[in-house]
């Protein structure tokens, strides 16, 4: 079936590789510090693709090529604030708040209302604009602490930060403020993206610390609450951007694609070090431990950094759209973007003709990868790679441990010095032994 021991030799040497002459922790310090933050259509998006593909170049790909892509370009200006105005019980008391990516500012002299405080998207459609307007609308829908997979607790709070805004504005709301998405309690407001607005109305949404938005929720059991809210985002038009891609010709399936990847992107708010400088990282370590280890790739490998994940997917559906017209087949695609935390496995989807026996072939390398903390389960993957499902490959997240990644997620503090070296060298190595499984034996 396999040569169980030729390939553990070969991942243990991934492995001593990694941690010993792996340059992944150097790569996302000048990704994080000497760049910097990495929205879509601004300067320092700009930088890091011509930065990482100049790197690209020295790794020892047959060729590394720029994929165009056309991207939203939002402009956060000045800081937001809040505050509690002329409360009964506290008086007047900031706020810690941000705007919400894609949104659009208040004006600069801001927005004072009451706060109604709703759990659901439902629940504002049940009020009414009897209930909402005239008043910002406040999401305070917690993520599920019973959900061990911190992702699950997120899909499941998120869409009031995505959609709630839209809801809000049909009902005549002036406004919306939304719990952070963090299983934590702290001061610390996350940013993210926001839904386009129907037929161009959109009002302007915020993010809320949890702890304020706890604060919020007490005061709103003893009366009245006001708040002002002042924020500055714009919308600008379209810019070009660019994907960067790497590739190795396959020496014997050339027609079989692997691909690995990450985004590029990240908020402006932070460094973009877990989200997603560490899958970024990942990715373009794994040719240079190939090389280490004196692997060559019997399946084309395909180096991917996405741009414009965070809002608005616009390099994935450029890649997709190449990717399909050129006729291509992408035997495996993996995506990280679950931060650089320690690694736990692989989730996988694919298309339900093809996934059950793709999935049992690579649940046959568990006794090579189980010594190293590794798993597999089914469903997800990423979603630069999501469109490539009707190609009929197997879809492949990298799963690290979920518990603090979403104390940094689109936050001031996604930062290098929250990234630890080991774990992310440990990543990289998880990654490329499983991608040195497929592209060695295939799936089929």
């Amino acid at each position: 079936m396999y040569g169980q021991n030729e390939d553990a030799f070969a991942i243990r040497e991934i492995y001593d590789k990694a941690l010993t002459e792996g340059d992944c922790y150097e790569w996302l310090h000048h990704l994080c510090k000497d760049i910097g933050p990495r929205l879509a259509g601004s300067p320092g998006a700009e930088a890091a693709v011509f930065s990482m593909k100049r790197l690209m170049d020295t790794l020892g790909f047959d060729t590394v090529y720029l994929q165009p892509c056309t991207v939203p370009r939002w402009d956060r200006g000045a800081p937001a604030s809040g505050r509690i105005v002329n409360n009964a019980v506290v008086g007047t008391e900031n706020l810690d708040v941000t705007a919400l990516g894609n949104s659009v500012g208040t004006g600069p002299e801001g927005i004072t209302a009451p706060i109604i405080e709703v759990f659901s998207l439902q629940e504002v459609e049940q009020l009414g604009r009897d209930g909402v307007a005239g008043k910002i609308v406040f999401f305070n829908r917690p993520m599920d602490p019973t959900q061990i997979q911190t992702f699950r607790a997120y899909g499941g709070a998120v869409d009031q930060r995505g959609s709630g805004h839209v809801i809000a504005a049909k009902f005549g709301a002036r406004a919306t403020l939304v719990r952070s998405m963090t299983t934590s309690l702290d001061d610390i407001p996350h940013t993210g993206a926001v839904a386009p607005s129907e037929d161009g109305f959109a009002i302007p949404a915020l993010s809320v610390s949890t702890n304020g938005a706890e604060k919020l929720s007490r005061l709103l059991r003893q009366g009245e609450v006001r708040v002002h809210l002042q924020s500055n985002g714009r919308n600008l038009p379209p810019v070009q951007s660019f994907n960067v891609i790497g590739e190795v010709r396959g020496s014997e399936f050339p027609d079989e694609i692997v691909l690995v990847g990450g985004h590029l992107d990240s908020w402006d708010v932070g460094e973009g070090a877990h989200d997603d400088g560490a899958g970024i990282v990942h990715s373009l370590q794994v040719l240079p431990l190939w090389q280490k280890i004196g692997h060559k790739p019997k399946r084309t490998f395909r180096c991917v950094l996405f741009m414009n994940e965070e809002n608005g997917l616009a390099g994935g559906r450029a890649y997709w759209a190449a990717s399909n017209e050129n006729k291509e087949f992408h035997l495996a695609a993996l995506e990280s973007d679950s931060g650089g935390f320690t690694p736990r496995g692989f989730s996988a989807t694919g298309r339900e003709d093809v996934f059950t026996d793709d999935y049992r072939k690579i649940n046959e390398w568990l006794p090579l990868l189980e010594p190293y903390g590794l798993g597999f389960t089914s469903g997800g993957s990423g979603a630069d790679i999501s469109g490539l499902k009707s190609q009929g490959g197997l879809l492949i997240g990298f799963r690290p441990d979920s518990q603090r990644y979403f104390d940094f997620h689109h936050t001031k503090t996604d930062v290098f010095e929250n990234v630890n070296k080991r774990e992310l060298e440990l990543g990289a190595a998880s990654i490329t032994s499983l991608l040195y499984l497929i592209d060695k034996y295939g799936l089929r």
